[in-house]
């Protein structure tokens, strides 16, 4: 789980350090990661539990997909308009939205601690947008709030995901899903003619870089940390991402970028209050941390 954190906090300072457009980012990331797991699904049991699912089913792993594909390319363009730090503690705010989601249409109410945990999260997002709104204008603000998007559609697919993942396993599951939000990446990046484009040798170490560091070490790891460990832990630990990152790219002489004092204090209440709703979870809620 630790390398599985640390390998997720690579994930928005590598991002920053590309040249190439967010949509070509997210394309070429989902896509690396897919073509990577496509062996493992079609040598483990995966190509069969997938085949023995019904059309709503498969329409739900279409829509996850969708959901996903969002998440990225709202995060990733986030990251040119605002800090690492803002975007990176706003997009784990995920729980947040699936919690909310749950609630209108799985009928899951948040318990009491998770209640206090989902204000003291909203009060810590909004001391970050204010102070971006302040310092930074415009442009910012415009990133934090589609770092927020992108934690909503991630909250969106994990609550989708859930009918799926109770029939298929993890390959089985986020193979045809990585696989989805690939071609839709692929399709809205062709449509800005930026899917096929000659970009320079950095930018493609950084596409495998992001598909096997923070999508399949990191993402795969906190899944199959699962297994042993109970979700609300591996959830408190996926908050050390945030902080990671901001760390990252606080030190990396190529990116140089020390927090605000509004990110630093936002940031801390909002990782505070998803500590404390994810630390007394309530007996049906959803939670899943960001798949960055």
């Amino acid at each position: 789980m630790l390398v599985a954190v640390v390998a997720m906090s690579w994930a928005a300072p590598l991002i920053r350090l590309a040249s190439a457009p967010p949509l070509a980012i997210a394309a070429w990331r989902l896509t690396l990661a897919s073509l990577v797991l496509a062996p493992a699904f079609a040598a483990s049991r995966g190509h069969v539990e997938w085949s023995r699912l019904g059309g709503s089913e498969r329409r739900i792993a279409v829509v996850a997909g969708i959901a996903l594909a969002l998440h990225f390319a709202a995060w990733i363009t986030s990251l040119r308009l605002t800090s690492v730090a803002a975007s990176a503690v706003l997009v784990s705010l995920s729980p947040v939205f699936a919690w909310g989601f749950s609630l209108l249409f799985l009928g899951e109410r948040p318990g009491r601690w998770q209640a206090a945990g989902i204000v003291l999260a909203i009060f810590g997002a909004a001391i970050i947008a204010l102070g971006d709104a302040r310092k930074a204008g415009h442009a910012a603000l415009v990133g934090d709030l589609l770092a927020l998007a992108g934690a909503g559609f991630a909250g969106a697919y994990f609550v989708i995901g859930r009918r799926l993942r109770a029939d298929l396993g993890l390959v089985a599951y986020i193979t045809p899903v990585y696989s989805v939000a690939a071609m839709v990446l692929f399709a809205w990046a062709s449509l800005r003619s930026e899917a096929f484009v000659a970009y320079p040798a950095t930018d493609w170490l950084i596409f495998a870089a992001l598909a096997l560091g923070p999508m399949l070490v990191g993402h795969g790891g906190l899944n199959y940390a699962l297994r042993y460990l109970p979700a609300y832990t591996v959830n408190v630990a996926a908050l050390g991402e945030p902080v990671g990152a901001t760390l990252i790219a606080w030190t990396l002489p190529a990116i140089a970028e020390p927090p605000g004092l509004p990110a630093l204090a936002g940031g801390a209440l909002a990782i505070a209050g998803i500590a404390l709703a994810l630390a007394r979870p309530a007996g049906r809620g959803a939670d899943g941390a960001a798949p960055r």
